[in-house]
């Protein structure tokens, strides 16, 4: 056996009766923590995406993937615009708020964009974006977004991995 094998404590083979494996070993990359907002009918919506990256800068292109059976993505895919916010460190609760209530924004303040996008104060960085495409990946869809506006601060950023919320500290 070889060193790399013998790094590796864990192998298998994906299969559809156990995600929850894969899904551990998706979780060993570490990721920054985003909420996406849109507006609707029935309100603001959110969702918390550690699926963001960016694509693109010319033309400046950012892409998230949500689940195509969560019941808020349907306001994603039919929103024209939308918003992506890089949580800072100090947003913990508002990852949680998010992740379980798509209509948390009702009970946090937030400002709208011209557009009527929810716009979420504290961010480290917030893109304003229009719907450019998307791609069906499997059980989620790959929305890209051409960013039309862009907002930066200083902070620490809130982190993804395994499973449990962290933080980058900047030295």
């Amino acid at each position: 056996m070889n060193a790399i094998s013998r790094d590796m404590n864990h192998t298998f083979v994906p299969h559809k009766d156990d995600t929850r494996t894969l899904r551990d070993a998706f979780g060993r990359f570490a990721t920054g923590v985003t909420v996406v907002t849109c507006d609707s009918e029935d309100g603001p919506i959110c969702i918390t995406a550690n699926s963001f990256s960016s694509l693109s800068l010319d033309p400046p292109l950012v892409m998230w993937a949500g689940d195509r059976n969560s019941r808020r993505f349907r306001y994603f895919h039919t929103a024209r615009h939308f918003s992506v916010h890089v949580l800072s460190a100090e947003q913990a609760e508002l990852c949680f708020g998010c992740s379980k209530d798509a209509h948390a924004l009702r009970d946090i303040e937030h400002d709208r964009c011209e557009n009527g996008t929810p716009l979420l104060p504290g961010s480290l960085a917030r893109f304003e974006c229009e719907q450019h495409a998307y791609h069906d990946a499997g059980d989620h869809v790959i929305v890209v977004g051409k960013v039309l506006k862009v907002s930066m601060a200083d902070g620490d950023a809130l982190t993804f991995f395994a499973g449990k919320l962290g933080q980058f500290a900047q030295s």
